[in-house]
């Protein structure tokens, strides 16, 4: 059991604060990697929730091995982004507020594959055709990091 899930016993859907990570993937032609996440039926780039004793960079590296079957070689720290933005409540009715650390990786190594049940499908995306169905929390994070990538848009 997880620790979201640990404190979920305790505090049912109430709002908590949590760690994670989102992670922009580039390929060799400059696209990002995203996920049709199962739990909003949209896409969202990988990353994850922070276990307890993970830095952001373990947990970085554990959630892209376990969504995509991808291993970070190498990442950089673009922003952390934090406060009322980044609040969500998922369907199932639980509510939180994310400290999350986002990271841009172009070097990695393994086979692309769906590795848990969190998605349904990974895809390379231009960013400048980006899907039209962005998850609600990835549309706010790619509100905020999008300066970043100005020249490929």
């Amino acid at each position: 059991m997880g620790y979201i899930q640990y404190l979920r016993q305790y505090v049912g859907h109430s709002p908590i604060l949590t760690a994670g990570t989102g992670l922009l993937v580039f390929n060799e032609r400059n696209e990002v990697l995203m996920e049709l996440r199962t739990d909003f039926n949209s896409w969202g780039f990988p990353g994850g929730a922070m276990e307890l004793g993970e830095s952001f960079e373990e947990t970085a590296v554990r959630e892209l091995e376990e969504e995509t079957g991808l291993v970070i070689d190498d990442m950089k720290l673009l922003e952390v982004l934090s406060g009322k933005d980044t609040y969500r409540e998922y369907p199932n009715g639980d509510k939180l507020y994310d400290i999350t650390a986002v990271f841009e990786v172009r070097k990695y190594h393994g086979k692309l594959k769906i590795g848990d049940d969190e998605s349904r499908e990974l895809r390379w995306f231009s960013l400048k055709e980006m899907p039209n169905n962005l998850s609600p929390m990835t549309e706010k994070y790619w509100s905020k990091i999008q300066k970043y990538y100005q020249e490929y848009l």
